[in-house]
């Protein structure tokens, strides 16, 4: 089983590239789990057709501990398997320790088993590593693959680098390592010029370009998917091709993340900041 996070900017796209992106492995006969990380248990809606999932921290409120597994995942499109971790009530309690919890209830559970012959677990994860909850799926080793949702714009790319820096601080304990960033495009000047430069500076590479599309909001107004509303829409292409290159992806790396200086300078010299 591979097991992926998908990080990025608050409001970048990545809920919407995840789902669209494991719609498309679904397609290919994977076996995937989607673990949403984010307090608001959206992470999971375009695969449910909006089903408000009940998330783990909100069923150990009201269970205690008698839940069982049927009870924290869903079944949604292709197979796809979803979970959302929650959070705790507003101005209570850390979001953060929610997706700990979250994925110490998956495992007691035995959502990893070996019988459950997945082959893909994603952890949609939210924002920045912005606390030491945000980065479990780094630092404990519960994902060893990650992708970073990213667009030209600058503090996309300030959050981008940021994120290095957690995976370079637990790539040693965690065996974690960046498999490439996902550059959802803002339709930003020079934007794939400058996002294949940040990935050469960074030691990675841009694993796909996603262009910029309505398509991806009519899809969600109706609750699906690109793949699931649309399936010959030129964009659901785009996601499958993503897909298949996450599939296939042999380049793992430790990241050598920019200082501030060397980021501005980048953006100045490709015209951002100016």
């Amino acid at each position: 089983m591979r097991k992926i996070a998908i990080y990025g900017k608050g409001g970048i796209g990545k809920s919407t590239t995840t789902q669209n992106t494991v719609a498309g492995l679904a397609e290919m006969g994977k076996k995937i789990m989607v673990v949403g990380c984010d307090p608001k248990a959206d992470s999971t809606r375009l695969l449910l057709h909006g089903l408000a999932q009940k998330s783990v921290l909100d069923s150990l409120r009201e269970e205690g501990e008698d839940v069982e597994l049927d009870d924290i995942l869903k079944e949604g499109f292709g197979g796809i398997m979803c979970t959302e971790s929650g959070g705790p009530e507003p101005g209570v309690g850390c979001a953060g320790r929610g997706i700990i919890t979250a994925i110490n209830m998956l495992e007691q559970l035995g959502a990893y088993e070996a019988d459950k012959k997945l082959d893909y677990a994603f952890y949609d994860v939210l924002g920045d590593v912005v606390c030491g909850g945000f980065a479990m799926p780094i630092r404990d080793g519960k994902a060893e693959e990650i992708y970073i949702v990213c667009s030209g714009e600058m503090m996309a790319m300030y959050a981008a680098n940021n994120i290095c820096k957690g995976i370079v601080k637990y790539a040693n304990t965690g065996g974690v390592r960046l498999g490439g960033i996902i550059c959802n495009s803002r339709k930003v000047d020079n934007e794939q010029e400058m996002i294949e430069e940040l990935c050469r500076q960074l030691g990675t590479q841009m694993i796909h370009f996603m262009p910029r599309d309505n398509m991806v909001q009519k899809a969600e107004i109706h609750r699906k998917t690109v793949i699931d509303y649309d399936p010959t829409h030129p964009q659901a292409d785009e996601y499958r091709t993503l897909a298949r290159k996450i599939d296939e992806n042999k380049m793992f790396v430790i990241p050598n993340p920019l200082d501030m200086n060397r980021l501005e300078k980048m953006l100045i010299d490709f015209g951002i900041a100016n």
